[in-house]
């Protein structure tokens, strides 16, 4: 049986056995207790594209609902300590670290998050939570300045959330 990171806990790649369900088709939580500690790291990256006159409203601290960035940063990291109570089956973890840092272009925000803990099973799974989340903070912070005259959003999306980097550090 697999753990999260796609690795058997033996030490081998074994991504055909399915990790969250057992033999009978139900459900289940993957058992960790018997791995090793070890120190990891995830780093998810995400963009939210908007219209240049957004964008410059977050430049300026001129969105009606206060500072855009800062709001977002703290709904990332509120995520990413939250994981295990919104994704089924994911393990409650000590996060040792959280780390955010947003790119400003002229028509979007490009947000990344690195998690670190030192435990039985990855940050991955906190660190995308992270960048979802901190980019749905941004949309609704500013999404009274990206509705067209229908009330509709034809500029904004989230695109491209990946993880963009896994690390794990044993010993």
């Amino acid at each position: 049986m697999s753990d999260r990171d796609g690795t058997d806990p033996d030490g081998g790649d074994d991504d055909t056995d399915l990790t969250h369900v057992d033999d009978d088709g139900d459900a289940q939580m993957v058992d960790v207790g018997t791995k090793p500690d070890s120190r990891r790291r995830a780093v998810a990256r995400g963009t939210i594209h908007l219209t240049e006159p957004t964008v410059g409203a977050i430049h300026a601290d001129e969105i009606g609902k206060g500072d855009v960035l800062s709001t977002a940063r703290i709904g990332a990291i509120q995520a990413v300590k939250h994981t295990w109570e919104t994704i089924p089956m994911c393990h409650q973890i000590p996060v040792t670290n959280v780390d955010t840092e947003f790119e400003v272009g002229d028509d979007d925000v490009t947000l990344s998050v690195a998690v670190e803990t030192t435990g039985k099973t990855g940050c991955e799974m906190e660190a995308l939570q992270g960048v979802t989340t901190g980019l749905n903070v941004v949309w609704d912070m500013v999404k009274a300045a990206e509705k067209d005259a229908e009330g509709q959003y034809p500029e904004t999306c989230i695109s491209d959330v990946r993880v963009v980097e896994k690390e794990k550090r044993t010993g």
